[in-house]
Formats: C-alpha cells, structure tokens, sequence
C-alpha cells in the first residue's frame, strides 16, 4: 500500500508518468526512510532547499530521514504538470502536503513544489541541471 496519493483530472503516459512515477518513488522512499532508493531517485550534488529556507546537500538531507530528525507519513500530490525543455529535461510542479514531523514539529503542510529531473541511462533523478 502506498502512502503516495496523486490527485489529477487527468491522466499520465509516456514520458509524463515516468517523470511522476519517479517522484512517487521519491515521496514514498522518505516515508520508508529507504536510503539506497533515495540514493538512487537523487543526483549526487542535488540540493535540496526546505520551505523554510535551510539548504541541504544530498546527503545531509538523507542523513536526517534516516536518524529520524525528518519523519515522513503521508504525502499527496496535487493536480501535477509536468513540463520538458527536450527529450531528457523535465520539471515537476505541483502542490504537495506532506503529514510529517520536522525538526520536532508535527502537521501537514502544502508546499509549492518545483522538482527538476534528467533521464540519465534510461531512467529519471531528481536534480538542478543547467539546460
């Protein structure tokens, strides 16, 4: 069972659910503090920058899911679009609210999301890339 939710009006194929499938995976290996999928979903200079504000290097960022200082539950993606620059650059924008426990403090949140991704051998990660 996953604790990914899509809400759309429309669906996905083609390039668009492999972008959106991939950060499914990604919302879901947070909430199963799955260090080797986050490791593999992530580009290894990505930085992550939280709502409010903190950047993260890749690792910081998975080192606090995994010593449970980020605590991931449930994450619902709202009414997503996926835009491409070409055949092997995308972005991701979406609304999503995370029910989570952060830094000690516990709720949901909605965040605006804008997640960059790049098809490297054949499949999608989440990174910055200039294009």
């Amino acid at each position: 069972m996953s604790d990914v939710e899509i809400l759309s009006k429309r669906n996905f194929d083609g390039a668009e659910k492999e972008v959106l499938d991939c950060f499914v995976d990604y919302q879901q290996a947070l909430i199963d503090k799955d260090d080797a999928k986050l490791n593999e979903l992530m580009a290894d200079d990505y930085i992550l920058t939280h709502m409010s504000g903190k950047k993260q290097t890749k690792a910081q960022f998975i080192g606090e899911v995994m010593d449970g200082t980020l605590n991931y539950f449930k994450s619902v993606i709202h009414e997503p679009s996926i835009l491409f620059d070409d055949n092997e650059n995308a972005t991701l924008i979406s609304d999503v609210t995370l029910t989570a426990r952060v830094y000690g403090a516990s709720g949901a949140w909605t965040v605006d999301t804008v997640m960059d991704f790049k098809k490297i051998n054949g499949g999608w990660i989440i990174g910055k890339w200039d294009t």
